[in-house]
């Protein structure tokens, strides 16, 4: 059974990017350039690029970032732990909007590391684009890139209709993007969307928080929320990382979030969430003091059936956050929402799993099922 600490070995490697709570400028060296000329893409003549930092990325949480697409602001770098800061450089949870009329939708784009796959998370899922269009008041999937290579030119789709739609275009999950631009054909319409400005949803975590095992990056549970609900959000989950620190927490702090969603006990002993969830809930509700807090207990092994040992896990786990829970909710604490392991991944857990850790996209599904109407209850409006 592979378990969220050793997936960091292979992840660590792929090194890469994110964050909006932050008002400063995109420094100078970052700043975009317009949208180049007509260039060869594909199998087609022309087609016109647009770089996505022209007009914005959904999914970060702050501005004065050392690169564009890194998911924690600059000065973090040494405050938090550097396996931290390493994984944050990943640029999970993110998405660009636009209009267009074009009968083809294009990309080009770089990865910070050439480790675009993993031995059980596909490189479409850590190193490729996901398209979604609007039909509707619904999102639909449309396409995925299969990238094959650390820079990235292909036709996304084509033989469009023509008509004017709104698309969401997902980044990678376990890789860092160091550019992207989206392209259309020449002579068709590009609109560009500009992140939704209402307070987000920030999901805080683990590899599975982070998008593992998803086959692609649309559908990890955090980004599935955010289309059933319809609203921003912010995906800082840290693969065999997210441990509840008072670093992490003070970062946390500083978003303006309209909830915070916190599923970090997979990474932690039942010490560590005995320390930890109390403070990091205080730090949280101290600064803000109305968004709704909803914790997550620890997923269930697939093997726990089989295995002693992991079911040992599981249990000491879960009640250690129990406790975390009703300690809180004993000292006055409000806004306060508990997601049990029970209702995450259904009675056929390991149906959902790639692994037995990880959920596969059945699983980051029915961890959406379960989150979605506890924020939904919880949320204004």
């Amino acid at each position: 059974m592979l378990n969220r600490r050793s997936f960091l070995v292979a992840s660590g490697s792929a090194l890469g990017a994110a964050g909006v709570a932050g008002a400063s400028p995109i420094a100078p060296a970052q700043a975009p350039a317009p949208a180049s000329a007509a260039s060869p893409g594909g199998g087609r003549s022309a087609v016109v690029w647009h770089d996505v930092r022209a007009w914005g990325i959904s999914g970060r949480g702050w501005t004065d970032t050392e690169r564009f697409f890194d998911r924690l602001p600059a000065r973090a770098k040494g405050v938090v732990r550097d396996a931290v800061w390493g994984l944050s450089r990943h640029s999970a949870g993110m998405s660009a909007e636009f209009l267009t009329d074009g009968s083809a939708i294009s990309s080009r784009y770089s990865l910070l590391s050439g480790d675009l796959a993993m031995p059980h998370m596909p490189a479409t899922g850590v190193s490729g684009l996901d398209l979604y269009g609007l039909d509707g008041d619904r999102w639909r999937w449309a396409a995925v890139c299969k990238p094959g290579s650390q820079r990235v030119e292909t036709d996304l789709i084509d033989g469009l209709d023509g008509a004017r739609r709104r698309w969401r275009m997902y980044l990678p999950l376990y890789n860092g993007t160091e550019s992207l631009e989206i392209g259309v054909p020449e002579g068709a319409g590009f609109e560009p969307v500009a992140p939704d400005g209402g307070r987000p949803i920030v999901f805080y975590g683990t590899s599975i928080l982070h998008g593992a095992c998803a086959s692609r990056p649309g559908m990890a549970w955090p980004s599935i929320v955010g289309r059933r609900l319809d609203r921003p959000t912010i995906n800082l989950g840290f693969s065999g990382n997210g441990k509840m620190e008072p670093e992490v927490a003070a970062l946390l702090a500083e978003l303006d979030g309209a909830a915070f969603v916190i599923d970090c006990a997979p990474n932690m002993n039942e010490q560590e969430i005995r320390e930890r969830a109390v403070p990091l809930v205080r730090a949280i509700r101290d600064a803000r003091p109305d968004a709704p807090i909803v914790l997550v207990e620890d997923r269930n092994y697939g093997q726990a059936w089989l295995k002693a040992s992991a079911r040992d896990r599981n249990t000491r786990s879960q009640a250690a956050l129990r406790e975390a829970y009703a300690r809180l909710m004993d000292s006055g604490v409000t806004g306060l929402s508990y997601v049990p392991a029970g209702s995450l991944l259904g009675d056929d857990a390991g149906e959902a799993m790639t692994d037995g850790s990880h959920p596969n996209d059945l699983g980051m599904a029915r961890y959406a099922d379960a989150v979605t109407p506890v924020l939904r209850a919880a949320l204004p409006g």
